[in-house]
C-alpha cells in the first residue's frame, strides 16, 4: 500500500500547485463560493504534501538504519530508533489514506447518530446501549463532542432507541462506515439456561444538514408537544417541553426531549428532520449512481448486516471486508480505528483512479 501511495505523490504536488495558483486568480477572489471551495482544497492538499514529505523522510531514515544494523555495538540503539520510526509511520499512513479519499460534500459535517434495538427484545436493547457506549468512547478518543437528543430507555438499562449529535473534525468521514445492522452473539443476562442468543441493532449515521442544504415548508409539518420522561416513564419535568415533529409528505417522525426548553427541543428535532431528509435525498442519488458504479462499502444501507460481535469467541468481524479482530472488549471500549482504517483502505483502493489532476 505504501508503494501505491508514493506513486500518487507527484499528482498531489501538482494539484497543490494548481490550487495555490487559483487562489491568486481575481475571479476566485471575487467569488465567495469559489474562494471557500479552493481554500478547502488548498488546506487539504497542503496537509497531504506535508504528510507525504514526512513519510518520505521516515522511509529515508529507515533505509539509513539498515546500513547501521551490521554493527553489533549499534544494534540496540538501531532497534530502538527503528521501533520509534515504524510507530510514527503507523500513525501517519491512516492519516494519508483519509486525506486521499475523494472528498464528498458531507465528509466535513457533524452527524446525527441513531441506534435502534431490532431483533432480540431486551437483549437487543442492551446491545443498543453497548453500541452507544462504544461510540461515546470512540468520540472521546477523537476529541468529538456528543449531545443526546432523544432516547427510549428500558428497565434493565438498555435503549429501544437513542439519538445523539456528534460534533468535531472529520466526524462523518470516519463514522459513515457504521451505518447498517450490527449483530451480537452472547449469553443474555436474562438467559438462565446459558444459551447463546443472537440479537441485532441498527445504526444510522446521518450527515447533519442545515437550512442551506434542506429547506422545509412549515405547512408540511405536524408538531406536537409532550412531557419528557426518563427511565420507567418517570417525568423529567412537569411541562410539555418534549417535541414531536411529523413531516407529512414523507411520514418521517422525529422527537427531541433532552432539553428543558421546548424551543431548544424543537430546534434539535428540526435539525434531525433536515438530516433525515438530506439522507433520503442522498440515498436516492446513490441508487442512481450505483447503476453505473457500485462501491462495496460505506453505502449506509440500514438493512445491510455489517458487523458481528461474538462474545464466546472474543471476536469482531466486519462482513463487508471479511476482517476479523480477536479483541472484542477493546473494540467495545471505543478502539474502532483498526476496523475503520481497514474500511478506508479498502475504499481507497477501489477509488484510487478517481484522483485526477485539477483543472
Amino acid at each position: 500500500m505504501i508503494e501505491k501511495l508514493v506513486e500518487l505523490y507527484p499528482k498531489i504536488v501538482e494539484n497543490y500547485r494548481i490550487v495555490e495558483k487559483r487562489l491568486t486568480d481575481p475571479d476566485v477572489l471575487e467569488d465567495p463560493n469559489l474562494l471557500k471551495e479552493y481554500s478547502k482544497k488548498h488546506a487539504r492538499y497542503y496537509e497531504l504534501v506535508q504528510a507525504f514529505q514526512e513519510l518520505e523522510n521516515l522511509e529515508k531514515e529507515l533505509e539509513e538504519l539498515k546500513e547501521m544494523e551490521e554493527d553489533p555495538e549499534m544494534m540496540e540503539m538501531v532497534e530502538e530508533e527503528k521501533k520509534q520510526l515504524l510507530e510514527k509511520r503507523e500513525r501517519l499512513i491512516p492519516k494519508i489514506k483519509i486525506l486521499l479519499l475523494p472528498e464528498s460534500p458531507n465528509d466535513s459535517k457533524d452527524v446525527i447518530l441513531e441506534i435502534r434495538a431490532a431483533a432480540g427484545g431486551e437483549e437487543a436493547a442492551l446491545f443498543a446501549a453497548d453500541l452507544f457506549r462504544m461510540y461515546l468512547k470512540y468520540a472521546e478518543k477523537n476529541g468529538w463532542k456528543v449531545e443526546l437528543i432523544d432516547s427510549t430507555p428500558t428497565e434493565l438499562g438498555g435503549f429501544k432507541e437513542i439519538v445523539a449529535e456528534i460534533k468535531g473534525k472529520d466526524v462523518y468521514r470516519k463514522m459513515k462506515y457504521e451505518s447498517g445492522v450490527h449483530r451480537v452473539q452472547r449469553i443474555p443476562v436474562t438467559e438462565s439456561g446459558g444459551r447463546i442468543h443472537t440479537s441485532t441493532a441498527t445504526v444510522a449515521i446521518l450527515p447533519e444538514a442545515d437550512e442551506i442544504d434542506i429547506s422545509i415548508d412549515p405547512s408540511e409539518l405536524k408538531i406536537d408537544t409532550f412531557r419528557a420522561s426518563g427511565h420507567g416513564g418517570q417525568h423529567v419535568n412537569k411541562t410539555e417541553s418534549a417535541v414531536r415533529i411529523v413531516h407529512i409528505p414523507t411520514g418521517i417522525t422525529v422527537t427531541s426531549q433532552s432539553e428543558r426548553s421546548q424551543f431548544q427541543n424543537k430546534q434539535k428535532a428540526l435539525m434531525v428532520l433536515r438530516s433525515k431528509l438530506l439522507n433520503l435525498m442522498t440515498m436516492k442519488e446513490n441508487i442512481e449512481r450505483s447503476k453505473q458504479r457500485k462501491i462495496q462499502i460505506g453505502t449506509g444501507e440500514r438493512s445491510e448486516k455489517i458487523r458481528t460481535y461474538n462474545f464466546p469467541q472474543n471476536r469482531v468481524t466486519d462482513h463487508r471486508i471479511n476482517f476479523t479482530l480477536h479483541n472484542l472488549q477493546s473494540v467495545l471500549d471505543g478502539d474502532l480505528d483498526p476496523i475503520i482504517e481497514k474500511l478506508i483502505e479498502t475504499e481507497l483502493e477501489e477509488r484510487l483512479g478517481e484522483i485526477e489532476i485539477e483543472s
